[in-house]
């Protein structure tokens, strides 16, 4: 289908030239790149679903509610001088947006607020950008804070007015010392020229779906990520934003879908959620459908040198796969923020869509992302090469270095306040092929072990991850007052048993023996704590050491599991159909384990098993899904009280 909502150019690369032709002939500040953005008027910016209705709102519609919003915001603020810091603490909307592009308007500096940290973080924040208030969804702070529902439009939209110079985004918060970026428009200018370096080498990331391409607000806007590849990337060439109504994954899919949404970018942990509950659907439905599964990703690989052939069969052979993860509107998906499995990418490449990996900061912006046709390539992990206008090279210690004018103009650590470097030492370890670029981890992460060679944590977890009944893996250096012990953290089921703990110690033990790390990795201790707390969106080295070794974390071991006992006949069957609904071995599942918040079961898993004890024993079960009755030993006693009964009335 041919895309009419170009500007009135007949091809996108065409669109794409005059955009930015149009934009080199302003002072790309950041009222020119306002206008530029908001420029064709009748173009849809933003759709969400409210009930059974697609609500959507045009960029022209978008920009006179700025306008309006940036007077209010002069008015609520002026006593505030001019290119001030005004704080910006809210979930992605509509109204980010336009808040966003107003506190710039009025003439005051946005700073991103992430939502994902703590008050004392948030706090530090406000005070190294000498922020004079903020404008939040709901939380106040410790400056004059102002509820973005309380700010009303004017009536009279502000007139023209000299921009804030910059805008400040905090970094992600995994570490201990936040940083702030300042970027200018400048920046963004160049960050936006980067884009078109992707539109001009890949097909698929400027494919459309009906004659429309839409962008997932999965990322937050505060993050370099979301700001950048996700909203700036996409807002500058007038494209189409959708939003989630939540992150359930009902949700995500269901708004995909109903949306017709193009593109997804998002974090590794999503990926790798999605990849999971795929597999587990699979597996769920039988022997002959993984067999069938299986053999047709092998011919994927074995098509992989030629990827027409690849894309042809990939795309035939995983239809009903693909339509029910996100069907077939999706053309382009990017992973970042951290390291993604091989195995993860390898499934979403295969089965049709196009995963690729990409790399950033949150003090360099989006500098590469893996634009290759091969999905050799694609599959093995690459980052990519650097974008036009940057340039990678690697230290004599192994970390990537960056030299580009697209990064932060400064950076705030710890209130000093440190200018854009000629070259920025990233800190991630890197390996290059070929001109294409691999992180292999983080420096600072790397632990001394006892022969006095450095341990990458990312070489032995990916190994270990692996593992049948491993929910997470971390490697971290725990200090026993003299020395660091490297010490492997294994997050398990809940409510894993002394047969079954032991059983994975002892492939643990097998696969670093393999892996020639056996001598090397002193401890291994098991959790039931999930290793990814709470809003974070990849493995928090620091706090996962804290917990261990304050005593926080809920250890389990050989004589603290549970005792596994004989089960009744009853017990055998109910543990049976968790079993063949979830995907998993029988002797894996406690019969104490709760199939929503332990098994990550659904309620159609639940129904699924409900409906096979009621064919097998005849007994009527409660119509609200779950009702209490949602462990193995739960469901096995309902149904002896229900055939007890029904005994007694014979």
């Amino acid at each position: 289908m041919r895309v009419t909502n170009l500007g009135g150019y007949k091809s996108i690369n065409a669109y794409v030239d005059g955009k930015i032709a149009l934009f080199d002939k302003t002072d790309r500040d950041f009222s020119a790149l306002f206008e530029t953005m908001f420029s064709e008027r009748e173009n849809i910016m933003y759709e969400k679903s409210e009930g059974y209705r697609i609500v959507k709102t045009t960029y022209g519609q978008a920009k006179d509610d700025v306008l309006r919003l940036s007077a209010s915001i002069r008015s609520i603020f002026s006593g505030v001088p001019r290119n001030c810091v005004i704080g910006l603490h809210m979930e992605n909307s509509l109204l980010w947006i336009e808040l966003f592009w107003a506190i710039l308007h009025a003439g005051f500096r946005p700073l991103l607020l992430n939502l994902r940290v703590d008050d004392t973080r948030l706090e530090y924040a406000l005070k190294a950008s000498g922020a004079a208030a903020v404008i939040s969804d709901k939380k106040t702070f410790t400056v004059k804070t102002v509820i973005a529902s309380d700010i009303k439009k004017s009536e009279k939209p502000a007139e023209a007015s000299v921009f804030g110079s910059s805008v400040l985004l905090m970094s992600s918060g995994t570490s201990a010392h936040v940083k702030l970026c300042s970027y200018t428009s400048n920046e963004f200018y160049l960050l936006i020229r980067n884009s078109c370096d992707i539109i001009k080498r890949c097909k698929t990331a400027k494919k459309h779906y009906n004659g429309e391409l839409k962008q997932l607000t999965f990322l937050p806007f505060y993050h370099i990520f979301g700001l950048v590849a996700m909203y700036i990337w996409f807002a500058f060439f007038s494209r189409t934003f959708v939003q989630l109504n939540d992150m359930s994954p009902d949700t995500i899919v269901n708004t995909v879908k109903r949306h017709g949404v193009t593109h997804i970018f998002a974090v590794p942990l999503f990926w790798e959620t999605v990849y999971k509950t795929a597999i587990k659907t699979i597996n769920s439905r039988g022997e002959q459908t993984v067999k069938k599964f299986n053999k047709g990703m092998r011919i994927a690989d074995k098509l992989a040198f030629c990827p027409p052939l690849y894309h042809a069969f990939t795309k035939a052979a995983f239809k009903e796969v693909r339509e029910n993860i996100f069907g077939d509107s999706i053309s382009f998906m990017i992973t970042g923020g951290s390291r993604i499995g091989c195995d993860v990418l390898r499934f979403f490449n295969n089965i049709g869509y196009r995963l690729v990996n990409g790399y950033g900061m949150s003090e360099i912006a989006i500098t590469s992302v893996e634009l290759s046709s091969d999905p050799r390539i694609i599959n093995a992990g690459y980052v990519g090469s650097p974008l036009a206008g940057i340039k990678y090279s690697i230290s004599d210690k192994g970390t990537l270095l960056v030299s580009s004018k697209s990064m932060a103009e400064y950076v705030i650590v710890e209130g000093e306040k440190i200018p854009r470097p000629d070259v920025f030492d990233t800190r991630d370890l890197a390996q290059e092929h070929n001109g294409r670029y691999r992180i292999l981890g983080r420096a600072d992460d790397l632990i001394i072990g006892s022969d006095g060679e450095n341990i990458n944590p990312l070489t032995v977890e990916e190994k270990i991850e692996k593992i049948n009944g491993v929910r997470g893996v971390c490697l971290i250096g725990a200090s026993n007052g003299e020395a660091d012990i490297p010490t492997l953290v294994v997050s398990v089921a809940k409510y894993t048993d002394r047969n079954s703990l032991s059983s994975l110690d002892g492939s643990i033990n097998a696969e670093l023996d393999r892996a020639g790390m056996k001598s090397r990795v002193k401890k291994t201790v098991y959790t039931t704590d999930n290793l990814i707390q709470g809003d974070e969106f990849k493995l928090n080295r620091r706090r996962i050491l804290s917990d261990y070794q304050s005593g926080k974390m809920a250890l389990i071991t050989e004589d603290t599991a549970e005792v596994p006992g004989e089960l009744d006949a009853t017990e055998t069957f109910v543990r049976g159909c968790f079993a063949t609904v979830l995907g998993k071995e029988a002797e894996k599942i406690s019969i104490k384990a709760d199939l929503f918040t332990d098994e990550g079961g659904s309620s159609l898993d639940y129904f699924a098993i409900i409906s096979a004890l009621q064919k097998e024993f005849g007994v009527p079960f409660p119509t609200g899904a779950g009702s209490g009755l949602s462990t193995v030993k739960a469901l096995s006693d309902y149904v002896k009280e229900q055939m007890k009964n029904a005994d007694k009335t014979v």
